[in-house]
């Protein structure tokens, strides 16, 4: 009555490897998406990579104020952490393709995930 254990054991392997191959083209692929947020009615804009880098970080002069610092750096700030948060859902959004809906903690926050 048993499972055919080597067999199974093969089975298993190959699914792994599979998994692991499709995780690595995703990868690949969220490291080459570029997901834009905007502040300030666009005036600043960030955009991430799908593996949440920061890549890019436009600021147009107008909004550019010396008696108005603060204003600019929540600007800032507003627009890189809608940008990290999209691309940190794109990627959990991706990862779940490998992983069939499981609900594998931290597999979408792993370094390199």
């Amino acid at each position: 009555m048993g499972f055919g254990g080597g067999n199974l054991g093969k089975m298993l392997m190959k699914q792994m490897e599979e998994m692991q191959r499709k995780m690595e083209r995703i990868q690949a692929e969220l490291a080459e998406e570029r997901i834009e947020a905007a502040a300030g009615g666009g005036m600043v804009s960030a955009v991430a990579s799908g593996m949440g880098e920061l890549t890019d970080l436009s600021i147009e002069p107008e909004v550019v104020d010396p008696d108005d610092v603060e204003m600019l750096q929540d600007l800032i700030l507003a627009a890189v952490n809608e940008a990290l948060t999209r691309a940190n859902k794109r990627r959990e959004e991706r990862m779940s393709e490998v992983t069939g809906g499981m609900n594998v903690p931290g597999l979408g926050k792993l370094p390199g995930f």
